[in-house]
């Protein structure tokens, strides 16, 4: 029998802790007031609003029927991924207590998007997952071609609509921007909260410019040899990463000089290795 490592022991432990961040946004804020944002957890809040079914065993059910259909319709590697979440998210609801921790609905969808974003995100991070609505669009994917992106849109849009059964018009408003809090959420998280900006710089006073955001501002930077597309002419463009906050400072240095610079930014997500 396989020994398991010290790291896949680790590994498992902050994938079941952040099951149980999951576990937290569902039963301390979304549940409490009966708000439905998409995915197995929404389709669980919108039986125990309609009928009073426990949240955990409404999704334990349904996990194991998409574990069935992940079992029939893509590769093992995918199911032995998303098995242990499937069966554990249910177990950190069931342990988790249902309180109502905020009377405001829209502060329960702010707080519960932004735990909810935060779970999400570390079980993607960790090449693991909690099942439920992730296996649809994996299987429409796989024999359909169709994006998952899209799917997962529908998929969460349609349980969204649910609200206007269990509750009103507002729930279900306040369910769609849940939805869209944790997307731009789990996007900042994935990517990295230390974003930086990359700057191109065409200058006719290049000379001038490199001095100054070598000595000046202690900045290092990349010299590109490019050539006009119409011209042909060939000319130096210096690039540099620089931190958000110190990027109007770097601009007005470049400008300070050549008011005519051409400059161009990119927002990065991440920086790895040195610039030359």
């Amino acid at each position: 029998m396989p020994r398991i490592s010290r790291s896949q022991i680790q590994q498992l432990l902050l994938i079941i802790v952040a099951l149980e961040i999951v576990a937290v946004s569902i039963n301390l804020f979304y549940a409490p007031h009966k708000i439905a944002a998409g995915g197995v957890t929404g389709v669980a809040i919108l039986f125990k609003a309609a009928f009073n079914w426990p949240v955990s065993v409404v999704v334990l059910v349904i996990n194991s029927l998409l574990l069935i259909l992940a079992y029939l319709f893509l590769e093992r590697a995918t199911v032995a991924r998303i098995a242990f979440g499937s069966f554990v998210l249910p177990i950190c609801l069931a342990v988790t207590p249902q309180v109502m921790v905020v009377r405001s609905q829209l502060l329960a969808v702010i707080v519960g998007g932004m735990i909810f974003a935060l779970g999400v995100s570390i079980l993607y991070r960790l090449d693991a997952s909690s099942g439920g609505t992730t296996v649809p669009p994996m299987i429409l994917k796989k024999w359909f071609q169709i994006k998952p992106a899209v799917s997962l849109l529908v998929i969460d849009g349609l349980i969204c609509l649910g609200n206007l059964w269990t509750a009103n018009l507002e729930v279900f408003i306040l369910a769609l921007f849940s939805l869209v809090i944790t997307s731009l959420l789990m996007s900042y998280i994935e990517t990295g909260l230390d974003r930086k900006r990359v700057i191109y710089v065409l200058s006719a006073h290049e000379a001038a410019v490199k001095a100054a955001l070598i000595t000046d501002m202690a900045r290092g930077l990349t010299a590109i040899q490019v050539a006009g597309g119409y011209s042909g002419t060939q000319r130096e463009m210096l690039m540099l990463v620089v931190e958000n906050q110190r990027y109007p400072q770097v601009v007005k240095q470049i400008h300070a000089i050549d008011p005519q610079a051409f400059v161009l930014v990119h927002d990065v997500a991440e920086v790895h290795g040195g610039i030359l």
